[in-house]
């Protein structure tokens, strides 16, 4: 299978929602781009021929701090390193906009997000408890500053 990666949009997104389980349906077109609207956003999305089935979506905190809120690849194509390329690609595309840092919150019910966070390089750097650990959300950072 041959990957594209390009930059998408808010319906790539809605697309791609609908083939990733973990998803309920409180996420919708409006709710994103309400989230986006006046923020330095990237939108990249994972094409399988011409259909999207990955995505990650951020957006700027501040000049220094980009915030990579939400990401999701169909169930058929995560073997194949697709979420990691997304969050390659968002990466540099953070560096080459002048930004210092990458934050990400996941969730212990994702345990192969946590792997890869933590094996690149990102490091815990808080907890938002929600009651249940399945619900609580741990704060991760990158430094991307160019030396």
């Amino acid at each position: 299978m041959a990957y594209q990666f390009v930059e998408g949009t808010v319906d790539d997104i809605v697309a791609v929602l609908r083939l990733v389980p973990e998803f309920d349906n409180s996420i919708t077109a409006t709710s994103i781009a309400e989230r986006l609207t006046g923020k330095n956003a990237l939108i990249l999305v994972a094409k399988c021929d011409t259909t999207p089935i990955g995505f990650k979506v951020g957006y700027s905190l501040n000049h220094d701090e980009f915030y990579s809120w939400l990401g999701g690849v169909a169930p058929q194509h995560r073997e194949m390193k697709v979420a990691s390329q997304l969050r390659q690609l968002q990466e540099s595309w953070a560096v080459i906009h002048g930004f210092k840092a990458i934050k990400v919150k996941s969730m212990n019910q994702f345990p192969n997000m946590l792997h890869m966070l933590i094996a690149s390089g990102y490091h815990i750097c808080g907890y938002d408890n929600n009651g249940a650990t399945t619900n609580s959300k741990i704060d991760f950072i990158k430094s991307i500053a160019q030396a």
